[in-house]
């Protein structure tokens, strides 16, 4: 797949703005600086990332980032790939028969000997995700003012809203996608720089960025609070807009439509 400059940039101004990460990096410094708290009383990782997320979870568990780490995470639009993923490079760990968050904590436990607080395994997509998450901390009698989300980056924004759909204006929402890259085109290929392990093949990658867009518009066809309601307001800036827009007119087949498997 070759794609123009102007393809590229927007593809990336999306991938941003999907993407945030909140802190420059998982340390208790910067949590400080930016936030004014040493820890977040809760990290979660999401089972929707790429495998190099638990990278991400075991980075916050060593630099002591929060109070307790969960992975959350059932069978939704990515396990098959996750599950396959890991067949591949890690044939002991019998993915075939777990859920996502199973996966992550078995990963993290053969390649760092570390293990989270609790799991949460039978969401099946953003909405639920968040709702179950809730209803862990809740079961488990763990109270928050701060938590900080990491999900794969194409869906890290729409998971805060989502969250911010169910939590105070006291509470600290901290965003830290799994990773930030851009898309790059290197003579007939497209690769990614900063290269990312077990990364998405960028075709997969541009149809999941492609899809995020119509979900956080707040009109009557997205999940804001005009449409679906599944997650909160997001103010759209005028130059994500017109970068989907260029690629859908140019690409009208490149989306992601809404699963009715793994619906709210």
């Amino acid at each position: 797949m070759k794609l123009s400059t102007t393809d590229i940039a927007n593809i990336n101004l999306l991938g941003e703005f999907c993407g945030p990460r909140d802190i420059k990096s998982l340390t208790q410094t910067e949590l400080k600086q930016q936030f004014g708290i040493k820890q977040a009383d809760v990290y979660v990782l999401f089972g929707g990332s790429i495998l190099s997320g638990v990278d991400i979870l075991a980075q916050a568990i060593q630099n002591h980032i929060a109070k307790k780490y969960l992975i959350v995470g059932g069978y939704g639009h990515t396990t098959a790939t996750l599950q396959q993923t890991v067949i591949t490079k890690y044939p002991d760990i019998p993915a075939k028969q777990m859920q996502e968050a199973e996966i992550f904590a078995a990963l993290l436990k053969k390649r760092f000997n570390l293990q989270p607080d609790l799991l949460e395994t039978k969401s099946t997509n953003c909405g639920n995700n968040i709702t179950y998450l809730l209803a862990l901390l809740k079961e488990n009698k763990i109270n928050f003012t701060s938590i900080i989300l990491s999900q794969d980056a194409t869906m890290q924004r729409r998971m805060s809203a989502c969250l911010r759909k169910y939590v105070g204006t006291d509470v600290k929402v901290i965003n830290y996608a799994t990773y930030q890259t851009d898309l790059i085109q290197h003579q007939d290929d497209l690769e990614f720089m900063p290269p990312v392990i077990d990364m998405w093949c960028p075709e997969r990658y541009l149809t999941l960025l492609m899809g995020e867009i119509p979900r956080l518009t707040d009109d009557e066809h997205g999940y804001g609070p005009l449409g679906k309601r599944f997650i909160s307001h997001i103010e759209i800036p005028q130059d994500i807009l017109r970068a989907y827009k260029d690629l859908h007119d140019k690409y009208p087949d490149i989306n992601r439509p809404s699963n009715s498997k793994y619906s709210f």
